[in-house]
């Protein structure tokens, strides 16, 4: 990409004044979560999905609804349990005796912005019916297939694997996922201001559309503009490749989520109005794109060393590029 084709500046001041208005609708319903919020933006530019996970009650739920109301556009939600079928998820097709004729009833997975509440709860089998939607955004059924309306997100929810009822998973399922989040407990303060919006009712209850879906396609195909120099691609390919050669890992980052990472840096660049990609939208954004993607090692798991550790390691000894003029 030239500098002469990157994002004009006078567009990415509009793309900034909408990404504040989901920022504080957002902030309203998830208090003390600021990295949480902006990540979760920049993954919704990019054209990414997003894995949430953490302990029930924290609000993993509450921001991927909060997210689809502040957005006018059509949101389906999937509950997964352990008799969750994939046909639940994607849709039937249905054959009509009298008329001798079938016709196909479309899932909840046919929406703009597809919550997948507690995914990690529902079989492999379940699970994987995601996988089409997410990688192609299209549904095959039946030897049929049907384009998904654009734009489409996914936002996952589960609990951490140690709870009862969960099964891990999929490598090839995690690797669609462009970023996994944390929420963790807020901060005394932030607990304390939840408690004290809590009391005039539920603030999603107050949430109204700031952006259409069409606004966000749009802002979608401006962040794909932002440019990156030679250097930070070098930067990105050694950062992506330096994951496959640590003693730690059984399995590293794969191809897609070095493109990944460097569209979720450019969405990350685009929210802060700039039309250039610098290292710290790299850094800002790596450990939420890599981590969830690394399979350690038997001997990580025995010493204790995760996933997060390996990808904060090689952020610190990858050399960054020397500085250009975007």
């Amino acid at each position: 990409m030239s500098q002469s084709t990157t994002a004009p500046p006078e567009q990415l001041t509009e793309l900034a004044a909408g990404v504040s208005s989901l920022r504080t609708g957002l902030a309203s319903v998830i208090t003390g979560h600021p990295q949480l919020i902006d990540t979760t933006i920049a993954v919704l530019l990019a054209g990414g999905h997003i894995l949430i996970e953490d302990v029930p009650g924290v609000g993993k739920t509450t921001l991927a609804k909060a997210l689809g109301r502040l957005i006018d556009t059509k949101v389906g939600r999937i509950q997964f349990t352990p008799d969750l079928l994939p046909s639940d998820v994607t849709g039937v097709t249905i054959f009509h005796g009298v008329e001798g004729q079938s016709s196909f009833r479309p899932g909840p997975v046919f929406a703009n912005i597809v919550i997948a509440d507690e995914i990690n709860r529902a079989s492999p089998k379940a699970q994987s019916a995601l996988l089409e939607c997410m990688a192609e955004r299209q549904v095959t059924v039946d030897g049929e297939t049907y384009p998904l309306p654009g734009p489409f997100l996914v936002v996952a929810t589960q609990n951490p694997l140690e709870m009862e009822g969960t099964y891990p998973l999929p490598e090839a399922q995690r690797d669609r996922f462009m970023a996994r989040l944390d929420v963790g407990y807020p901060s005394y303060e932030a607990e304390l201001q939840m408690l004290e919006q809590r009391e005039a009712g539920d603030p999603l209850d107050d949430l109204q559309p700031v952006l259409e879906a069409a606004t966000i396609s749009r802002f979608a195909s401006l962040v794909r503009r932002v440019y990156v120099t030679p250097s930070l691609k070098a930067y990105l390919v050694q950062l992506v490749a330096a994951t496959r050669q640590h003693p730690m890992v059984r399995v590293g980052a794969s191809p897609r989520a070095t493109l990944q990472l460097t569209q979720a840096a450019r969405a990350l660049a685009a929210t802060r109005a700039r039309n250039f990609v610098v290292p710290d939208d790299i850094q800002a954004i790596a450990l939420q794109v890599l981590a969830h993607r690394i399979v350690m090692s038997p001997t990580a798991r025995a010493e204790g060393v995760s996933a997060s550790d390996v990808v904060s390691q090689v952020l610190a000894t990858v050399s960054l590029p020397p500085p250009t003029t975007a």
